[in-house]
């Protein structure tokens, strides 16, 4: 079953999904922009859309554009809340040190992700229950896989 959202939009060209199954809507540019190295600009879609309450929708970056370019969407995810009805405009950066990027009208520059959300309800407490991994942070993990329990010990396998 495919579950859909009607949203309200008014623009020159619609956001698109490239292929069946796609979270993503392609958001395209509605002014021409040339990144220097290093450098960032807020680009215009010309896309305005209205979602209903309990959605929200996220602009991130094309993975090509990233990979092939080093271009990202600078506040990636951007959100768009439910009662905003401006342009939807794209923070981009250019991380390459070197290569300029130029942006086209009608290149596509991010994507659009359109998801329920659910509103908290947040509670005031003087202490939070404990949990198994309780107050570490970044890198509190480790940066490779997990040893098993018996090289942990020293076993053979």
């Amino acid at each position: 079953m495919v579950n859909s959202v009607e949203v309200l939009i008014k623009s020159a060209e619609v956001p698109a999904y490239a292929h069946p199954g796609d979270a993503g809507a392609d958001l395209t540019a509605s002014e021409p922009v040339v990144l220097a190295p290093g450098a960032r600009a807020t680009i215009g879609t010309g896309v305005a859309i209205a979602l209903p309450d309990g959605y929200a929708a996220f602009v991130v970056p094309r993975s090509g554009l990233a990979s092939k370019h080093g271009i990202t969407v600078v506040n990636s995810p951007g959100t768009v809340d439910a009662g905003y009805r401006g342009e939807i405009r794209v923070t981009l950066l250019n991380t390459d040190t070197s290569a300029p990027y130029a942006v086209a009208v009608g290149d596509r520059i991010a994507q659009l992700i359109i998801i329920p959300v659910t509103r908290a309800r947040f509670i005031p407490v003087e202490e939070l229950p404990g949990s198994q991994r309780g107050e570490s942070g970044f890198g509190s993990t480790g940066y490779s896989a997990p040893k098993t329990s018996a090289a942990k010990s020293g076993e053979q396998s």
